[in-house]
């Protein structure tokens, strides 16, 4: 019996040495690879640029639709700023035409990734930063947008359609929306809703063409006027101005179910403290309107709204998130 278990022993711990080995072996054998996606794209640079080394240009990324995918960049060329490049116009853009594989939809990561090696390499405005884009390209021109508000200074989305309970991602970013009134393929209604969901924001406008289907995207681009909408807009940039209210209207504290936030005074400065245990304490600078910002650019802000007594009632939280918040002392 001793001997047995003895040999079981010596066969366990051989076993285990023969795993061990096997799983050093496994481990020696993982080495660095590296995955790389190609994106094509036409390029097109204003007839002046590099005349002058320390002009910058704006720049338009330009969306295609469904029909325009695979892997031959001349089909690109068939509708929107690369058709009139084509055929003669001249712009003061930067133009990219990105293309999207067979089978493929717009990445928003890419598209961005895109537009910041374009930003590398190139004499870009990053202020001016545009996009457009038709069907496919219109959904592509809201997702895009309303992941990374904080890149563009506007867009046109054409017969497309967003995301309206994300709307709000879009306050800062000017917005032209077109539609054909009979388009039977994206109905005129997603342009609709996303319009009525801008409302708010006093930033967006919505042209809708009687009697166009799903075609509207010739009448837009061979309309010059969107081309200097676009150059009318920068990035949004936060101005602070001097507050002229009482400090002590906007002190307490505020909830939102099961969350808290204090807003407090220290000399002849606002502050808030958020975020879980009150970890988050930033200065809160005041803009026009009822709108305090959190930083320099956004897009971290509150927007709130005042009592008949004058103090602060409620406000609004936009962060990565949005978030409404009552007094309750």
């Amino acid at each position: 019996m001793h001997k047995n278990n003895h040999y079981e022993k010596q066969v366990l711990f051989i076993t285990c040495m023969i795993l061990t080995a096997c799983f050093n072996s496994l481990k020696s054998q993982q080495t660095e690879k590296q995955f790389t996606k190609t994106i094509k794209y036409l390029l097109y640079l204003p007839e002046e640029y590099g005349k002058e080394s320390t002009t910058k240009w704006p720049l338009i990324l330009f969306l295609h639709g469904a029909n325009q995918r695979g892997d031959d960049l001349t089909k690109v060329k068939t509708d929107g700023p690369p058709e009139l490049i084509e055929s003669g116009k001249k712009f003061k853009f930067i133009i990219v035409s990105p293309q999207v594989p067979a089978g493929e939809i717009w990445s928003p990561d890419i598209l961005v990734w895109l537009t910041k090696d374009i930003i590398a390499k190139y004499n870009v405005d990053v202020e001016r930063i545009y996009m457009t884009g038709l069907s496919m390209g219109g959904y592509g021109t809201w997702e895009t947008a309303q992941r990374y508000p904080g890149l563009f200074a506007a867009i046109i989305p054409i017969c497309g359609g967003g995301d309206p309970s994300q709307a709000w991602t879009l306050r800062h970013t000017a917005v032209w929306i077109f539609h054909g009134e009979k388009d039977p393929r994206v109905p005129v209604k997603n342009s609709e809703i996303m319009f009525d969901s801008l409302k708010q924001y006093n930033n967006s406008k919505l042209t809708i063409y009687p009697d166009v289907e799903h075609d509207s995207w010739t009448e837009t681009y061979n309309n010059d006027e969107i081309f200097n909408w676009f150059l009318d807009h920068k990035r949004f940039r936060f101005e602070e101005m001097k507050m002229m209210d009482s400090l002590d209207k906007f002190t307490g504290l505020f909830s939102s179910g099961n969350d808290s936030v204090t807003v407090f005074r220290v000399e002849d400065k606002l502050w808030i403290k958020y975020g879980f245990a009150g970890y988050r304490v930033s200065l809160l600078k005041k803009s026009s309107g009822n709108t305090f910002f959190l930083g320099s650019d956004g897009p971290d802000e509150i927007r709130y709204n005042m009592n008949k007594e004058g103090f602060m009632s409620s406000f609004t939280f936009y962060s990565d998130t949005r978030k409404t918040y009552f007094r309750i002392k």
